[in-house]
């Protein structure tokens, strides 16, 4: 079955969303500066731990309860207000410097996950489903590169394919142990998949952060540019996820790529 011409569109404009420009050109645009200058700046000490802060995030953002908000598939998410949050703890963050990484990370990551969780509810996931929240996690790889990756590992569908054996081992563990503070191996290891890419991203928000002048006022800017980028990856994820769930995965992986084709 062919996806109709409404059905299209909608595949185009999570299309446009997931292959935007990373979020290095996006913080690039804001300060002016490309961002491998901000890199020089970051301290060894900063750039060698952000992979372990970054685990650490995702993993506090997971045990969290984000998934108590009101199950009502279709409901219109709120990202204006996700984004005041992150804008305000990135302020805090760039007030006191790259030193705040560990306490403000955790912070916006949650937030993040939480805004992500809405966007996945207005495209018609049920949150209490094992899939839909995991999924959620899931955006955080999207739109970001592994250091390792090669070229068959660049693209949408080519990042959930590198993570489908870690996110299948993930929902059986979470189905039956549920998402807790005591973290199982399966879902140490999703995390770790996910904080490899997503780790990259941080990387490069810290790099626009370490730009001089940018200050607090530039940390809320950023961190509202940081979360708009998961917004679009969001949005664009749960899109197709909606088309797979009435076409089927292998359809809707057909129509994308003559997308790609076609554009």
């Amino acid at each position: 079955m062919s996806l109709t011409p409404q059905d299209k569109l909608q595949l185009a404009q999570a299309k446009q969303l997931l292959d935007n420009p990373g979020l290095a050109a996006k913080m690039t645009d804001f300060i002016g500066t490309p961002i491998e200058k901000g890199f020089a700046m970051l301290p060894k000490t900063v750039s060698e731990g952000i992979g372990k802060v970054t685990q650490a995030a995702l993993m506090k953002a997971s045990s969290a309860a984000l998934f108590t908000m009101k199950d009502v598939p279709g409901e219109q998410s709120s990202d204006r207000w996700h984004k005041l949050g992150v804008a305000v703890s990135g302020g805090v963050g760039g007030f006191f410097g790259l030193s705040a990484l560990a306490l403000e990370l955790p912070i916006s990551t949650t937030i993040m996950l939480r805004s992500i969780a809405d966007v996945a509810r207005s495209e018609g996931e049920q949150l209490t489903d094992v899939q839909t929240q995991l999924a959620c996690l899931e955006v955080f790889a999207l739109g970001g590169e592994s250091n390792d990756d090669d070229q068959a590992e660049k693209g949408y569908f080519a990042v959930r394919t590198v993570i489908a054996n870690s996110l299948a081992e993930a929902a059986e563990y979470v189905a039956a142990k549920g998402i807790s503070k005591e973290a199982g191996p399966a879902m140490v290891k999703l995390v770790a998949v996910i904080a490899e890419r997503f780790g990259v991203q941080v990387t490069q928000k810290m790099a626009a952060q370490a730009v001089p002048a940018i200050g607090a006022a530039g940390g809320a800017i950023i961190n509202t540019l940081f979360i708009d980028h998961f917004q679009d990856m969001a949005r664009g994820h749960f899109i197709v996820r909606h088309l797979e769930r009435s076409y089927g995965k292998e359809q809707v992986r057909l129509a994308y790529d003559s997308l790609l084709i076609e554009g």
